[in-house]
């Protein structure tokens, strides 16, 4: 009777080994197909695949979680984004000076949307600037706020926000906003629920406490608009929170830049949100509320540029490419996270080979130090080509901003990393204003003091070194 216990005990884990080979084999062939057939990129695949005959019930899961873009399918119901608007233009009307005509052509057909003239654009720095002319727009508008933020905190100034708007739609304007699942809070999103207690329309982007939706965990939307009577506008890279209020002197605070908006381009950013809003709501934002006619008010030519995980998948990155390809004499920018891939990264080496001055800013103590670690493994290439790379001294500076060749300017949400080309949904604005240019490049060139050497990269200890490369092993979600 024992033996014959002992019999079927070996059978039946003989058994539960032979199922678990077979679920294991099957699950590990699904990604195979599923990665070869959608993966574009040839190392991204291959990890993927890797990972799954490694171990195919944890690959999976990871696989499953952050490995599948469920957002094209979704975002394929709603076609009012710029990029998939009706009569794009395919005509050769350039209206920025002939020198940039080639830069302009690639960014249409990436974009699908012309550049426009009589733009004004004005820039503020930090919250202290910014949030009193924010909120003043929001206590005169008088027929749609349009409001999306990666991070809306329920702080005094989060608050302050909330009043306004709140006192807004009880004065008959329409007010609609979005906040981040993530960057809102993922589980109290305590300002989103404030805003919808007093009534206020708002919308969690991509948010879902059921485990079977964490998928969505990985794609963010991480721009930041705040648009008037769709008559003037608010975007860059100035979340609304209190540690960007530096005369509070918050525990860790924040500097950034945000510019305001006006003139033709403002329906550029409209359609934008709409597209956001139809996205995450499910409702259509469309009148003259929304999109009234815009005259010109100023002397800029400007144009949206979206990126994200769907139709625009890595347009900002191409925008980039181009303009480094054209410049003529100088490349400089600042940001605050630099992780970009190696076509970036040659993109930059090239464009300093041939003899264009290439700086680049970056924080020397960012808000997240795996990134600075993993920054420090990564740039060694571009300062043997001659790339300069300069260290921004604390508080630290959220900053993005890009300017070629004294002219041409480029601003908005996205970061210099793979999650920003790729992942991130985000909203650049790229501005042919020569005064803007300069004044952009006096506070990128205000930065530049410290340098980063290789001497500085060489001299790290071993360990640090393993460390930081280790960490630009992650460099895809980082």
């Amino acid at each position: 009777m024992e033996d014959a216990l002992i019999r079927w005990l070996q059978a039946t884990a003989h058994l539960r080994a032979d199922v678990a080979a077979v679920v294991g084999t099957a699950l590990a062939l699904g990604v195979t197909v599923h990665a070869l057939l959608r993966k574009r990129r040839v190392s991204v695949a291959v990890g993927w695949i890797g990972l799954a005959w490694l171990s195919p019930v944890f690959g999976t899961a990871l696989y499953l979680l952050f490995g599948i873009n469920r957002v094209e399918r979704r975002a394929r119901k709603f076609q009012s984004k710029p990029s998939a608007a009706p009569g794009a233009p395919n005509t050769e009307d350039a209206i920025v000076p002939e020198v940039m005509w080639p830069l302009d052509k690639a960014v249409r057909r990436i974009t699908g949307l012309p550049a426009l003239a009589g733009n004004t654009l004005r820039l503020f720095r930090n919250g202290d600037a910014a949030y009193p002319v924010m909120l003043d727009a929001i206590d005169r508008a008088r027929s749609s706020i349009a409001l999306s933020s990666y991070i809306f905190r329920d702080d005094p100034t989060g608050r302050t926000f909330c009043a306004a708007l709140k006192a807004a739609q009880d004065r008959g304007v329409a007010v609609r906003v979005i906040i981040d699942g993530i960057g809102g809070g993922y589980f109290r999103a305590a300002a989103f629920r404030r805003l919808r207690a007093s009534g206020v329309p708002a919308a969690l982007f991509m948010h879902s406490g059921l485990p079977w939706r964490m998928p969505f965990l990985n794609l963010r939307t991480h721009k930041k608009l705040l648009i008037l009577d769709g008559r003037e506008a608010f975007t860059g890279g100035l979340n609304i929170s209190q540690p960007n209020r530096l005369r509070t002197r918050p525990d860790h605070p924040i500097r950034d830049t945000h510019f305001h908006v006006a003139g033709p381009v403002v329906e550029q950013l409209m359609l934008a949100f709409s597209a956001d809003w139809a996205f995450a709501d499910g409702g259509v934002l469309e009148g003259p509320d929304w999109f009234p006619d815009l005259q010109p008010v100023g002397d800029s030519i400007a144009r949206v540029v979206l990126s994200g995980p769907d139709a625009d998948v890595e347009k900002i990155e191409f925008v980039i490419l181009q303009a480094l390809a054209c410049a003529r004499s100088s490349v400089r920018f600042v940001t605050p996270y630099f992780l970009p891939d190696e076509v970036v990264m040659n993109a930059l080496i090239l464009a300093s080979q041939r003899g264009i001055t290439v700086d680049i800013v970056i924080p020397r103590v960012s808000d997240h130090h795996f990134i600075d670690w993993a920054t420090r493994a990564h740039v060694a290439p571009l300062i043997r080509n001659g790339v300069r790379i300069w260290l921004d001294e604390p508080p630290f500076d959220h900053s993005k901003a890009m300017v070629v060749d004294g002219a041409w300017c480029f601003v908005g949400s996205a970061n210099w990393d793979m999650r920003s080309f790729r992942l991130n949904f985000e909203l650049n604005v790229e501005i042919h204003d020569a005064a803007l240019a300069a004044q952009l490049e006096t506070f990128i060139r205000a930065k530049m003091e410290t340098p980063l050497t290789m001497e500085a990269i060489d001299a790290r200890a071993l360990p640090v070194r393993l460390r930081d490369a280790g960490v630009r092993l992650l460099l895809p979600y980082l």
